[in-house]
């Protein structure tokens, strides 16, 4: 990684050291939902500025290289923000001055993400789907389910995490007013506890694909971007794994819902 460290100072200010700091972390929560020991995927210091002396007056530039490699057996996962599991890099810079002058510090996030090379490529698994009321079987009991039939079709359910998430859905026939059609993007995070593993499935984001009573017969496109932080491509390790899937729901006009899972497999390229 090659930046550049930019210093201000409206008078000359004495400094004794200049020391950068690059770290990544995996934390994560058990099925108690209490917080583990974090994960150290990424140690690295060292000066980038030797010596005393004093900055002059103004900006100052100071360039730095490091490589972004994985402590010792580590790999370095791709950045991630959930709510049980998180990966991320932090870059950190400390200047330290004299004796009766407080230190300086200041620290930010960098993202990570795989090399092309490296990286494992999507390869198209389209899917057709038809949803009707024999396969709802378990709503069918304690909600009178109407007649409908609705079918689709998704583009692949491996899918590139730069590319969005593209379909069809049609409302061949129902006999109910339709009160929204909707795509759900959702994370499973699992964790090693001491009981086992904890799986939990949270909601990224739900996006209306259709409002009110839809016209039957006409293909509704889906179209979903996939969130930058919110989700990586799909990781499974020792300690924890990451998946992703997508629930196609069509909410009726009493408020009831009928709904579709699909669980898909996200790379980077």
């Amino acid at each position: 990684m090659d930046r550049r460290i930019n210093t201000e100072f409206r008078t000359e200010d004495g400094r004794e050291n200049f020391l950068f700091y690059a770290s990544g972390l995996t934390t994560s929560y058990d099925g108690r939902k209490t917080k583990r020991k974090p994960m150290q995927l990424l140690l690295n210091s060292f000066p980038i500025c030797k010596g005393s002396g004093k900055f002059p007056h103004g900006t100052t530039e100071i360039p730095f290289v490091f490589n972004l490699q994985g402590g010792q057996t580590r790999v370095l996962h791709e950045t991630y923000h959930g709510v049980f599991i998180n990966i991320q890099y932090f870059m950190k810079v400390d200047m330290k001055r004299g004796l009766l002058a407080k230190d300086l510090d200041k620290s930010c996030e960098f993202i990570v993400e795989s090399l092309a090379r490296s990286a494992e490529k999507a390869i198209l698994k389209p899917i057709d789907f038809v949803i009707v009321p024999e396969s709802v079987q378990k709503l069918k009991r304690k909600y009178n389910v109407p007649n409908f039939k609705i079918t689709g079709k998704l583009d692949s359910l491996v899918c590139s995490i730069s590319n969005p998430f593209t379909g069809e859905i049609t409302i061949e026939s129902c006999d109910e007013k339709i009160k929204s059609i909707e795509i759900q993007l959702v994370r499973v995070e699992t964790c090693g506890c001491a009981d086992g593993y904890s799986k939990d499935a949270t909601e990224i984001q739900n996006i209306q694909i259709g409002d009110g009573d839809v016209v039957r017969k006409v293909p509704i496109p889906i179209y979903m971007v996939f969130p930058r932080l919110f989700t990586c491509p799909t990781l499974s390790t020792a300690n924890f794994k990451l998946e992703f899937e997508v629930n196609i729901s069509v909410v009726f006009e009493d408020n009831h819902l009928v709904s579709e899972n699909f669980p898909i497999y996200i790379t980077r390229f």
